[in-house]
């Protein structure tokens, strides 16, 4: 994984930002925000697998229809 948060501009070895990579990373990071709004995503009451990705398929269809 590459890391692509800014660095404290005071840094001596500062490095360069790729703002296309951050600005993909942000949106992947509020999807997940999102789904783990669902409280039976985020705490995992299911106990199979496949009843698990049934509740984040419901979880996603909520959240796109938001």
């Amino acid at each position: 994984m590459k890391p692509v948060v800014a660095q404290n501009p005071t840094h001596p070895r500062r490095g360069r930002l790729d703002r296309k990579l951050y600005g993909l990373r942000y949106k992947i990071e509020c999807g997940f925000h999102t789904l783990k709004r669902f409280r039976a995503v985020a705490t995992r009451y299911d106990k199979s697998a496949s009843s698990f990705l049934a509740t984040v398929h419901v979880a996603c269809i909520l959240a796109w229809l938001n």
